[in-house]
């Protein structure tokens, strides 16, 4: 099971599990929490959710190894958007990495421990408070590989991080510990190693005994407008066209091996 998922006293935890691949979302499991999200979303019982990766790790992208092979051609083919699309609210569409297109009312908070890179950064950035660990790294990992960022990245890490920050790390690609993560607004709160988890539901606890309407009301007027968001979505879905030309070649050559673990001396 590549995802699971717990309710408990209204929080919703979503949990990437693929410990063996780093959390590296491949087709079925972009399916399985885009459908999560959506549960989550029409479950009125469930306040607050929280994403979160098994086995120490966050997510480290999408799993290039489909992508290097061809196996994932078909789910990215089928995630097209329409030039009239500009509802992400009554007319949900999945993104790459499963839930990235979605614009929920309620808050998700992402925990995260160790890598949260390339699309796993993008997942963590759509949630709306970001809890990590120390021992954590983000980064726009995928710049190694060609590999463009087309679940939000170029949309939401600005809005984040101001425009300036968020071009130092969409074009440098480089690794971000969580100390700095802080500092530059991308984490909401840093804790010691191994306590993300339990801190992101001791945040979400409190989340849920708010008044909720108004708690909502104001969570939806400090974002972007939907018809807004959908046009900055379909735009950066523009830029798949690169893949073709660099981001499969990148990612046979981290199939086979090269840059493993960050080291990407040699890529």
């Amino acid at each position: 099971m590549s995802v699971i998922i717990d309710n408990a006293l209204g929080v919703t935890t979503i949990t990437i599990n693929r410990p063996e691949a780093r959390n590296a979302v491949d087709p079925d499991t972009a399916r399985a929490l885009y459908q999560a999200f959506l549960d989550f979303e029409g479950d009125p019982d469930q306040r607050v959710a929280i994403l979160t990766g098994a086995g120490g790790a966050f997510c480290a992208g999408f799993d290039l190894k489909t992508a290097g092979s061809g196996a994932a051609d078909a789910w990215i083919t089928s995630l097209d958007l329409p030039p009239d699309w500009n509802d992400p609210v009554g007319d949900p569409r999945p993104g790459p990495m499963g839930p990235s297109r979605l614009m929920l009312s309620k808050p998700v908070i992402a925990a995260i421990e160790g890598p949260a890179v390339a699309g796993g950064m993008e997942l963590a950035a759509w949630c709306d408070l970001r809890v990590m660990a120390q021992g954590a790294v983000t980064g726009v990992f995928c710049r190694r590989w060609g590999v463009p960022l087309i679940d939000g990245g170029t949309v939401r890490l600005p809005r984040l991080l101001g425009q300036g920050r968020a071009s130092d790390l969409i074009l440098t690609g480089r690794a971000v510990e969580a100390d700095e993560a802080l500092a530059l607004g991308f984490a909401n709160r840093v804790y010691p190693e191994g306590e993300a988890l339990a801190m992101a539901q001791e945040l979400a606890h409190a989340l849920t005994r708010f008044p909720q309407a108004c708690m909502l009301a104001d969570h939806l007027s400090a974002r972007m407008e939907p018809a807004e968001l959908a046009a900055a979505l379909r735009r950066e879905w523009r830029s798949t066209a690169t893949f073709a030309a660099e981001g499969r070649v990148g990612a046979a050559r981290f199939a086979a091996g090269k840059g493993r673990g960050g080291d990407f001396a040699d890529i």
